[in-house]
């Protein structure tokens, strides 16, 4: 064992829990802060997507500046700009300042996430490695497991600000840690420069197609967020034919070579995308249309993570035992299930008879395919290549999360709107003041709340709670959906036991 291993893991596992538990936690917190900043449905997306994007988009730059530069340098300074942050975050006085706060968290999380990881293999040798990954891996699902029940009683004793306070302490104790216990580490074989270029057409290109989805939100529709959709797939496409190019590319496509690494990133991209862009709508059905507290909506989540977590230890070896397409197949299919369930929770019924069997479902179908996900993409390519592999891996599952959210909340909007108008359509008694204040007020209803102008009418309230569930039901069955291609593209991931290496 090197000096400071069991430092370094200690470092790795706290830091990577900011993460963590800030993801999950951050998810049960929007309705909450939504309402405090009178916020509408497009501004609470990009609190989410601010993050999502930074950290989608620089996260193979991350990594491959954490090997020239030195780990745990690279994981530091991640680490402290992600506090720096977090502290905005807690301290923003606007919904714009906690954007940008959240995009600065989203850079920090770049630098950090790839080196937390490296910074155990580099401590750890030969068997140890494994064991110390699995230690890492138990407790970064426990983290996922205690955000959105920790942010959940944080928003409702205290204040959503303390979601993101809570961060700095954890941040002191891993920066002193690392400084002081850890040895710096880097890639000694890591040559050129960093791919500047390949992350602003990637930051640019994602950026601009979520903006241009969010805008294309309001029903008045915008030339501007077309065009920005447009200008944002040209720079995608430049980024891809650049990075072929490219001597230090952010993106090597060698290492797609391998058809197995190939079908279980676009398994990934699908199944992802159904996880990321659904579980963002989740907390505001529960907190602003079925009544649930913070803290009760965040436990809600609790069996998805538990059994997901207690079985993944499992799971993990049946790749070695059956290979990967049966456990990838119902995992997806479970997850689909577990989306179509809660697509029919509709509202004022018990939790044990809507959400808690979509939630087991999902559980049980994570246990299937997360583990082996990774032991597949781990094993489809050469023994040198596996630090590439899942930086790309992980890459993919953010990307598929940030654009599902904005597509996703492309169709819930369409659906609210058509939902609303029908409901407006269909009610008697209600005078034009009442409608018009309706639509001017519309994206604030999309995002679960309603005005304090429009309270005094209790049929509004019926009218967007209504409208919410119908478009929250049409987003689970899109969520659904994505989990079928998801399982029909496992037929194409094939063994890794019987990888070849390329020619």
């Amino acid at each position: 064992m090197k000096s400071g291993a069991r430092w370094a893991l200690i470092a790795a596992i706290v830091g990577s829990a900011m993460s963590f538990i800030d993801g999950s936690a951050v998810n049960v917190a929007l309705p909450v802060l939504e309402r405090d900043f009178g916020a509408g449905a497009a501004a609470t997306q990009w609190v989410i997507e601010g993050y999502a994007l930074f950290l989608s988009a620089l996260l193979l730059a991350g990594g491959a500046l954490g090997d020239r530069l030195g780990q745990r340098s690279v994981f530091g300074a991640g680490i402290a700009l992600f506090a720096l942050g977090s502290i905005a975050c807690a301290l923003s006085p606007t919904i714009e300042f906690l954007i940008a706060a959240r995009c600065i968290q989203g850079v920090g999380g770049a630098l950090a996430v790839p080196g937390s990881l490296a910074l155990v293999t580099s401590a750890y040798d030969g068997a140890e490695r494994g064991k110390a990954i699995g230690v890492w891996s138990g407790f970064s699902a426990m983290s996922a497991a205690i955000g959105p029940v920790l942010g959940g009683w944080l928003v409702q004793t205290a204040s959503w600000r303390y979601v993101f306070a809570i961060n700095l302490p954890f941040a002191l104790f891993v920066l002193f840690v690392l400084f002081k216990e850890v040895p710096e580490s880097r890639d000694e074989s890591a040559k050129g420069r960093v791919d500047v270029v390949g992350a602003a057409l990637a930051t640019f290109g994602l950026g601009a197609v979520v903006y241009g989805l969010i805008a294309a939100q309001n029903v008045r529709g915008d030339a501007l967020a077309y065009a920005a959709i447009g200008a944002g797939v040209v720079a995608l496409i430049a980024f891809l034919f650049y990075e072929r190019s490219a001597k230090t590319p952010m993106l090597p496509f060698e290492v797609f070579r391998s058809s197995t690494f190939s079908f279980a990133n676009v398994y990934t991209f699908f199944l992802y995308a159904a996880l990321g862009g659904s579980l963002y709508f989740l907390p505001f059905d529960l907190i602003d249309v079925q009544g649930y507290s913070p803290a009760a909506a965040g436990a809600a989540q609790l069996p998805f993570v538990v059994i997901m977590f207690a079985l993944s230890r499992f799971s993990g070896g049946l790749v070695a035992r059956i290979g990967p397409r049966i456990p990838l197949l119902g995992g997806a299919l479970l997850a689909g299930a577990g989306f179509l369930t809660f697509a029919f929770a509709g509202i004022g019924k018990s939790y044990w008879v809507s959400f808690f069997p979509g939630s087991v479902l999902l559980g049980f179908g994570g246990a299937l395919f997360v583990a082996p996900l990774t032991t597949t993409v781990m094993g489809a390519v050469e023994r040198a290549h596996t630090g590439l592999a899942s930086g790309v891996n992980n890459a993919v599952s953010r990307v598929a999360g940030l654009l599902a959210i904005a597509l996703l909340g492309l169709a819930f909007a369409g659906v609210f709107h058509y939902a609303l108008q029908h409901d407006m359509g269909s009610t008697t008694g209600v005078g034009p003041w009442v409608r018009g204040a309706v639509l001017r007020e519309e994206p604030k209803l999309m995002a679960g709340d309603v005005p304090e102008s429009l309270k005094q009418y209790p049929v509004v309230t019926d009218w967007m709670h209504d409208s919410y569930d119908t478009a929250f039901s049409a987003v689970m069955i899109l969520s659904s959906g994505l989990c079928l291609i998801a399982a029909g593209v496992a037929f194409g991931v094939g063994d890794p036991r019987q990888r070849q290496e390329p020619a």
